[in-house]
């Protein structure tokens, strides 16, 4: 979760405390009949929408460059908590924890324009008269005489239906000059009796960064009867064109007396005017039932990949509500005729591909990505290409990119695991070379000082010393992140990101580059404090620095030593030996997760002593499930011979995902808690992100049928399932892959791809399954990874 000032939670209340295991949440309950309807009936797009989940409730397609959602006055767009609609934005990420897009704000209103402030024309709505589901939007808005707004999308349009009073004076207001971010400069145009442009230029996401410019062209199914624009508080009727900063946008007005509705299809560009006019006329031709019945249509064949069968209604619908956010990021950044603005602010064509923005990558590699990669790796494919594109054009491979800038959000090396991962799973053939050359180049070096993005910034001194250094107070020239801020994690990143690399390197025949990035794959132990028994931060001199306490802990990004001492998913074996073997490290997990309190108490442990608030990561000696570098942590249970604990740990954890507002932990950061929830519910999990390893517990339903793409998966589907699995019966008595035993606690890509059904028999008790020799995953490099052909 992205840095943003400390916010204090608000009460979930009853809501969440009479969530418990087995019941509303996170495990089967009570058996239900399987709902004959749509998937996307089950989808609730208001999950998440409260207490600092940050997502949107609005109108997108998967993948989608528009995302036409309410904004409330949040700083990331819409609060379920607020009362009033300032606009319509085209652009919105899903759970981000800063200010983000929001661009074009439109507003349906009556009568004289006389504020020119969003904040002060917003409309009042209240929920009982709003609804979502995947690709449409609805709200009545109660200000100005009553006027029912609905919205729904394609990838590259927003398309609005307002519903207005009968009236002389029905205007619809495009705000240029607000949004989420900061804006720069805006342009205002009206072309026509029917169209009105935009260009937009903004900048920042939560620090200040380098501007982007977005294009927007709105056509209305109707000529307005008048206009005007205004700069400030100045409003000037008639007025066609201007260009300003600050509040600033056009308004169009319509006689609804004896027609009350109005359609309007807002198109984007990244590229320039001509672009967002091609995407108008390739895209916005439709009615707006009929775009709606489309978006629709695209969410049921992209939630249909996935077929659960049992636990109750509460169960699946938070299962596909999560499996719909997981598909909403990355985005579609070219326009239809494949041009796109790369990183080097000049046009680029996509030939043979689709070209994808906004990444959050220190987030994603550990959950998104690798299930994007399963469930749609097409998408994929071209994700990793965008990603390579970057890397090209600008110089440098990403961090956290959005729209056509780096932000330099978070630190270490993420983007090095997220392509490994799709090398690891067969998405960048024929350009396998070009990415180990881009990864090589991002491993060994740093971003000249010209250059807006940050990389590895601490790499020099990591490469000398082992370790990235803390320091305190330093002053950066760059916008961002700092990885010397958080050098005890940017280091156990690195390290993370060189092992597999070195896998990468090894598979390609760099024998030479494989062994060295292997040998600093290790480097985490050069934190390693042995008199606190836990990973610490370093200065420059190589001291070890901050309170020795590891709950108070310095050097750590969003959390303490505690949090990140099972971060080494490379070496769990060689990390495990440092604080004295399984036994002992067994304990520790123990006391982490607070497990003789789960056992009694699953849900009030996961919302009483895990939780302490969105943005809580300092003090703590628990478990974070919120937040990212906690993700893998409930299955390092794999590795001490204890598999039945990364169950119990996991179905608790899934108790704090509910069909509710308020049903998402902590921010979504585009997808990322999303999929953990839906990785986990099926029981196969990244374990080592990067890398072709899955992880595996006890699945939370009967069955589960994956429909995959045959271009990678020949068997073309890949079916689990639990029998009688419950709050009760949730431990694995067996495992067999297709039809043979298995003994061990991971599956690996090529399982996936030579299997069809891996098979759960559970029970109420643990069983000596997964405890053997060899049942736990390797560190990275051993048998356990195939190359992506399939050979050992």
């Amino acid at each position: 979760m992205p840095w943003l000032r400390r916010i204090r939670l608000r009460t979930a209340g009853a809501v969440l405390a009479a969530v418990l295991l087995g019941g509303a949440l996170g495990v089967p309950g009570a058996r239900a009949a399987q709902p004959a309807g749509p998937l996307t009936d089950l989808v609730n797009p208001f999950i998440g929408s409260q207490h600092e989940g940050n997502t949107f409730p609005g109108a997108a397609v998967p993948f989608g460059m528009v995302q036409l959602s309410p904004d409330t006055g949040h700083n990331t767009g819409y609060d379920y908590d607020d009362d009033h609609i300032r606009g319509f934005g085209s652009v919105h990420l899903s759970g981000v924890g800063c200010g983000l897009g929001g661009d074009l704000p439109v507003l349906p209103t009556t009568g004289d324009i006389t504020e020119t402030d969003y904040a002060k024309y917003a409309a009042v709505y209240r929920h009982d008269d709003e609804s979502a589901r995947p690709g449409y939007y609805r709200v009545g808005l109660s200000s100005y005489g009553g006027i029912t707004a609905e919205l729904t999308a394609t990838a590259r349009t927003g398309k609005q239906r307002y519903t207005f009073p009968a009236t002389g004076k029905a205007n619809v207001l495009l705000n240029a000059g607000q949004s989420l971010h900061k804006t720069v400069t805006t342009r205002v145009e009206v072309l026509d009796s029917r169209t009105v442009r935009t260009t937009l230029t903004g900048r920042g996401f939560c620090q200040d960064t380098e501007p982007y410019t977005v294009h927007t062209l709105t056509r209305f199914d109707r000529p307005f009867a008048s206009y005007g624009i205004w700069d400030g508080d100045t409003v000037t009727p008639g007025a066609r064109s201007s260009t300003a900063t600050g509040r600033h946008g056009a308004y169009v007005r319509f006689d609804t007396r004896a027609h009350r509705t109005v359609e309007a299809t807002t198109a984007l560009s990244y590229v320039d005017a001509a672009g967002a006019a091609r995407n108008l006329r390739a895209e916005g031709g439709r009615s707006f039932d009929a775009t709606k019945a489309a978006a629709d249509a695209a969410w049921e064949r992209r939630l249909g990949v996935v077929r659960a069968t049992g636990g109750d209604t509460t169960l699946r619908r938070t299962f596909y509500s999560s499996l719909y956010r997981s598909f909403l990021a990355p985005n579609i950044g070219s326009d239809v005729d494949g041009r796109y603005t790369g990183w080097d602010k000049r046009t680029h064509r996509a030939r043979g591909f689709t070209y994808y923005q906004n990444w959050s990558l220190w987030d994603t590699y550990r959950t998104q990505a690798p299930l994007l990669a399963l469930l749609a790796p097409r998408e994929s494919r071209d994700m990793a290409l965008s990603v390579l594109r970057i890397g090209e054009e600008s110089g440098w491979l990403p961090k956290w990119g959005y729209g056509t800038v780096e932000t330099n959000i978070m630190t270490g090396d993420p983007v090095t695991p997220y392509l490994t991962n799709a090398y690891q799973q067969g998405l960048l053939t024929g350009h396998e070379e070009e990415a180990y050359a881009a990864l090589r180049k991002n491993a060994d070096g740093v971003p000249p000082a010209a250059s807006p993005a940050v990389g590895r910034e601490a790499n020099a001194e990591y490469l000398a010393g082992g370790f990235a250094p803390y320091i305190k107070g330093r002053t950066h020239s760059k916008p961002g992140d700092s990885d010397f801020d958080h050098g005890a994690s940017a280091t156990l990143e690195y390290a993370l990101s060189d092992a597999m690399l070195a896998q990468m390197a090894r598979d390609l025949g760099h024998r030479a580059d494989a062994d060295r990035y292997a040998a600093r794959a290790r480097n985490y132990r050069s934190i390693f404090d042995p008199a606190t028994g836990f990973f610490r931060a370093r200065d420059e001199h190589g001291a070890f620095t901050g309170p020795a306490d590891p709950a108070r802990s310095e050097g750590f990004h969003e959390g303490t030593a505690w949090q990140y001492q099972w971060l080494v998913p490379q070496d769990l074996p060689g990390m495990l030996d440092l604080i004295g073997g399984k036994a002992a490290a067994d304990r520790r997990l123990d006391s982490f997760f607070a497990y003789p309190e789960l056992l009694k108490d699953p849900g009030r442990t996961a919302r009483q002593v895990w939780v302490n608030g969105p943005y809580d990561y300092d003090n703590a000696d628990k478990y974070n499930p919120q937040n990212e570098p906690d993700l893998i942590a409930p299955y390092t249970y794999l590795s001490t011979g204890r598999p039945w604990k990364t169950t119990d740990v996991v179905h608790a954890a899934l108790t704090l995902f509910t069909d509710t507002p308020a049903g998402m932990t902590g921010n979504d950061d585009l997808g990322t808690m999303s999929a953990w929830m839906v990785l986990s519910s099926i029981g196969v999990f990244p374990v080592q992100p990067g890398t072709g390893t899955w992880g595996l517990s006890t699945p939370v339903f009967d069955r589960v049928d994956l429909t995959l793409d045959r271009r990678y998966y020949p068997a073309g589907h890949f079916t689990v399932t639990a029998p009688g699995t419950s709050a009760t019966d949730r431990y694995v008595q067996s495992v067999r892959l297709g039809s043979a035993a298995h003994d061990r606690t991971y599956l690996t890509t090529a399982d996936l791809r030579t299997a069809r059904e891996l098979a759960f028999s559970v029970g109420p008790e643990p069983s000596a399954w997964g405890t053997g020799d060899g049942a736990a995953p390797p560190p990275v490099g051993r048998s356990a990874h195939p190359r992506p052909d399939g050979r050992s």
